[in-house]
């Protein structure tokens, strides 16, 4: 705990030097920049961004829309460069201009569980490797979140898709084995949505796997949970895919739009 009041009290030290005098940012991060190891100069000393960085994942506990951006930034701590210790103060005046963001939370009747799946493809210019991220809503509030990087390299946007489905469906047992535990089991199944026709279609058709075998646990993984009735795969746009916004950087009258959709 004594570590935690420390960081924070660095944090906004930080704040003060760099950012109250500064222009506000209206999203945590520039659409055109895609992060790489190799880019810009090696900072003298990256103690600095080192604690930029290390206390806003305490705050990713209640603001998912800064989820990826953190996540992305994190990436860099052993070689960080100016151009990320300006995405860094980006960050920052995101967050000033967004002091009172956070959760909302809701009464609602129905109590069903919805899940948004997403991921970019080869988003990562140093390894290309994907970036995965899901929203979980129990009765219509926001209560699970994820923005990871994939372990592995995938040789499609389907595969990268499906991978992405299958760790929030994994998510999605985890929360109805919980659910359980305290006494709620939901009659329907819990809904995934993915904007991706292809990694829908690979749920349930065997025939088109045989062309995607280095795929093959978690088609079935995913496969049994469709079977029994844990979840079922629903089609959204791409417009209307809200985990968007823990996948890739977006522009402001998306990432608004995103944020309003998910009840931040």
């Amino acid at each position: 705990m004594a570590t935690f009041f420390l960081k924070v009290n660095i944090f906004f030290e930080i704040l003060a030097t760099h950012v109250l005098d500064s222009k506000p940012y209206h999203t945590p991060m520039d659409t055109t920049l895609n992060l790489s190891r190799s880019m810009g100069e090696v900072l003298p000393s990256s103690k600095e961004y080192h604690q930029v960085v290390g206390a806003p994942q305490y705050l990713t506990l209640t603001r998912p829309d800064i989820a990826f951006v953190v996540n992305k930034l994190a990436q860099f701590l052993h070689c960080a460069t100016d151009i990320h210790w300006q995405a860094c103060k980006r960050l920052l005046r995101y967050l000033q201009d967004t002091s009172n963001s956070g959760l909302w939370l809701r009464p609602s009747v129905a109590l069903s569980i919805q899940c948004y799946s997403d991921s970019d493809w080869a988003g990562c210019p140093d390894d290309r490797r994907s970036t995965s991220g899901y929203l979980v809503y129990f009765g219509g509030n926001l209560i699970s979140w994820s923005s990871k990087k994939q372990p592995t390299v995938a040789r499609s946007s389907t595969e990268s898709e499906y991978k992405a489905l299958a760790n929030a469906t994994a998510e999605l047992m985890w929360l109805r084995t919980l659910l359980r535990e305290i006494g709620y089991l939901p009659l329907q199944p819990a809904t995934l949505w993915c904007d991706n026709m292809s990694a829908i279609y690979l749920t349930s058709n065997p025939v088109f796997h045989a062309l995607t075998k280095h795929v093959e646990i978690d088609y079935y993984f995913i496969r049994d949970q469709i079977r029994h009735g844990t979840v079922q795969i629903q089609f959204t746009k791409s417009s209307d895919q809200i985990a968007d916004i823990l996948t890739k950087p977006l522009g402001h009258i998306l990432f608004s739009s995103h944020l309003h959709e998910a009840s931040l």
